[in-house]
């Protein structure tokens, strides 16, 4: 059976790429147990490995701003270690990247082959981490960029937008930022896909497909509580100060699915009906005491 390592499996993608990868010999691996900025232990913790994913990252998108040598330290010369590890292993790496490697100018669809623009120290040291893994190990690499991400553990908008509205009368949402809202459980599904088609390199957008805006998004989530959704109310980016800079066009494409003769996403309102009847319906419950 392929054996799997998920590094970065503490966090909210990781946990279901763990659940979600069951099909495969999985063992997950926190900061604690191997940190992937220390490249001396990687080889010997990970050789009995085919396959690594690496969701290890630093997320915080503003603390990023001032904290950049960490954000690079993790996104950046974390996935060279792994991919360096990887080519002498002789493994596939997996690792996610993120739409803030675009600058959020475009109208159309971004394609896996568009020129990265990123405006944020986020987004920079996620594109100098993919342009390391390709550099380390070219053959053996997949790329994916996902966007929007929500599920069952962590923080997520959903989370936040949910817990919000069991206690606030009205929440302003910006409509001006457009992306596509990905289920964490359907990029574990989409991982899958690939590792059965034995597909080992390569660039993919990983997103649940169609788009919205964050405040289209509020409504629908307050619509599935039984809310009224005009509670809603719309606002602009420019009414909330934040120090790292947001994409207002975050939309990818899916051409290299196809590509691959493989099945594009699926669209994001789908995978939102489901991860709602599957927990997410949680987060509009009050907290027992």
């Amino acid at each position: 059976m392929t054996r799997i390592a998920v590094v970065g499996a503490r966090g909210m993608l990781g946990r279901d790429l763990v659940a979600g990868l069951d099909d495969y010999e999985i063992d997950p691996f926190g900061r604690n147990e191997l940190d992937i900025t220390n490249s001396s232990d990687l080889a010997e913790a990970l050789q009995s490995y085919s396959i690594v994913i690496n969701a290890a990252a630093f997320t915080a998108v503003d603390d990023a701003e001032s904290q950049r040598d960490e954000a690079f330290a993790i996104n950046a010369d974390g996935p060279r270690n792994l991919a360096r590890t990887c080519r002498v292993i002789g493994a596939t790496l997996f690792q996610i990247s993120t739409d803030y490697v675009f600058d959020g100018t475009a109208s159309t669809p971004y394609g896996e082959d568009a020129v990265p623009n990123p405006q944020s120290v986020y987004g920079q040291s996620k594109l100098a981490g993919e342009r390391a893994v390709l550099a380390e190990n070219p053959d053996s690499t997949i790329i994916l960029r996902t966007s929007w991400l929500y599920g069952a553990h962590g923080t997520s908008f959903p989370r936040s937008i949910l817990q919000a509205g069991l206690s606030r009368q009205h929440l302003d949402v910006v409509n001006d930022q457009w992306g596509q809202p990905t289920w964490t459980v359907d990029v574990a599904r989409m991982i899958s896909r690939l590792i059965g088609a034995d597909i080992s390199n390569g660039v993919f957008h990983t997103t649940n497909s169609g788009k919205t805006t964050w405040h289209a998004l509020a409504s629908r989530l307050f619509e599935l509580a039984g809310w009224d959704s005009s509670r809603v109310r719309e606002t602009t980016s420019e009414t909330f100060s934040r120090p790292a800079p947001r994409p207002a066009w975050s939309v990818l494409g899916h051409d290299e699915w196809l590509t691959r003769g493989l099945p594009a996403p699926r669209k994001w309102e789908d995978a939102l009906a489901e991860a709602w009847e599957c927990g997410l319906s949680r987060f509009a419950l009050p907290e027992q005491p």
